[in-house]
């Protein structure tokens, strides 16, 4: 005996739209890009202090990208990407 299957129930609900996926994947490269301009500065030498740790671009460039990225990731999930546009 052959099952009777509905093919809307085939179909699988995703959580999220396309719209959403591209703006979360938005919202990671930035927060790639924060953390990519956080790295280095260090000194192969442990006896010698590198000032570099310090400079405008590791202390308040990177960590304020990093907060945009985790916000753009916020309002990738808030979207609603059923949302009409009023005509």
């Amino acid at each position: 005996m052959k099952k009777k299957t509905n093919k809307s129930a085939q179909q699988p609900h995703f959580v999220f739209g396309k719209k959403n996926y591209i703006v979360m994947a938005i919202g990671v490269a930035v927060i790639a890009l924060g953390f990519i301009l956080m790295a280095g500065g260090g000194s192969d030498d442990p006896n010698v202090f590198n000032p570099d740790i310090f400079n405008f671009r590791r202390i308040r460039l990177a960590p304020t990208i990093v907060l945009i990225g985790f916000g753009i990731e916020v309002y990738a999930i808030l979207l609603d990407p059923n949302k009409k546009k009023k005509e």
